[in-house]
């Protein structure tokens, strides 16, 4: 057996959901830069979910039902309210969550097709109103109600504080989701088929791919980049404490991606959103500061930004918390997890790989009493 480390190139799955050739990320064929520049995000729903873009009629649908099923259960309302979450991380509780809506769901063990593809409708429309939901009331706030004559990101960013955001806002949060949709098989993508390829239910597919999102390596990248962007400080500490880094061959957060050479496609759109909202805040130094890191990274080390680079002052220019960015990225990502696990139930082979064993050979059982 070839052992590939991380299983790094190894081709485990086919897929038509989305693809990264040659530094190229395509949705169901659809270039990124396209998508990033032209679409909203329910297309991008129904893209991943149908393998085509809506027509009209189609898309006012997809949004129709994602509005009507975006409320909460009152029971994870009062499981919010009656629960310190002082110093919990929201991915923990939104994993703890997505598995409790199972039991809010009467067909929740049902696995036909239609009642998957109706549990995938509440996943993506709920997770958005349970992120805001958390965020006020750990404030002490009530929870703002989901709209149904907003767009998606609008209305995430209403429940988020309670007012309509403006034009920017809702074309950054956009294009973040737009962007963040699906990735091909990323470690969290990876790991939602591989639990429902054992014929496991949807909600136990989506509960383990966010506990892979909420590690550092994936997910939690961009809260990591803004921890270390407010470590800085300001512009003029950029260089010293860049370098303090490189020197120390300390990783640099944000930079870098297994399955890009050339650079992250998505991530000059994140750029200039963050420059954009840097302006009308008055706070370009974040983006500033980003330029400046960037500059000396790839100059240095050749190795560009990826992703989570830019979304990290994209988010804090919005005034999100900066542990909400990977539940952000979760609700996102809701639509290629789903989309995935869908294609898996579709073409189902349990996922069982096998391990080079490397420990002792013709090792015996000795009795305790015989034992050093």
């Amino acid at each position: 057996m070839t052992v590939k480390s991380g299983l790094e190139g190894v081709v485990a799955a086919t897929t038509s959901i989305s693809s990264i050739i040659d530094d190229t990320l395509t949705y169901v064929g659809i270039g990124i830069d396209e998508l990033a520049e032209f679409a909203s995000f329910e297309e991008v729903v129904y893209l991943l979910w149908h393998r085509k873009l809506p027509n009209k009629e189609q898309l006012k649908e997809l949004k129709a039902q994602l509005a009507d099923h975006a409320e909460l259960p009152e029971g994870i309302i009062t499981f919010l309210k009656s629960t310190n979450f002082k110093d919990v991380h929201p991915m923990t509780v939104l994993r703890t969550v997505i598995s409790m809506l199972a039991l809010y769901d009467e067909n929740a063990e049902a696995m036909d097709a239609n009642s998957n593809y109706v549990k995938a409708i509440e996943l993506q429309a709920k997770i958005s109103t349970f992120v805001a939901a958390f965020s006020r009331v750990r404030q002490g706030l009530e929870p703002v109600a989901p709209r149904k004559d907003l767009s998606f990101s609008a209305n995430f960013l209403y429940m988020l504080t309670g007012e309509e955001p403006n034009e920017i806002a809702e074309e950054a949060i956009n294009k973040a989701l737009v962007l963040h949709a699906d990735h091909e098989l990323n470690a969290s993508t990876f790991t939602a088929r591989v639990c429902v390829a054992t014929l496991s239910d949807i909600y136990s597919g989506i509960t383990a791919a966010i506990g892979a999102l909420k590690g550092p390596l994936h997910g939690g990248a961009n809260e990591s980049v803004m921890k270390m962007l407010a470590e800085i400080g300001e512009v003029e500490n950029v260089e010293a404490y860049i370098q303090e880094k490189m020197d120390a061959k300390a990783k640099i957060m944000g930079f870098g991606h297994r399955v890009y050479r050339g650079g992250d496609p998505r991530a000059k759109h994140l750029k200039e959103m963050s420059r954009q909202l840097g302006g009308i805040t008055g706070e370009l130094k974040w983006y500033t500061m980003s330029e400046k890191i960037e500059e000396i990274v790839t100059t240095q080390k050749n190795i560009p930004p990826n992703v989570d680079f830019y979304s990290a002052s994209v988010y804090h220019s919005l005034g999100i918390e900066h542990d909400l960015f990977t539940p952000i990225f979760a609700i996102s990502r809701m639509s290629g997890w789903t989309a995935h696990i869908l294609e898996q139930y579709d073409n189902n082979r349990i996922i069982r790989p096998r391990a080079d064993y490397t420990g002792p050979e013709k090792n015996s059982y000795i009795p305790i009493e015989e034992r050093a």
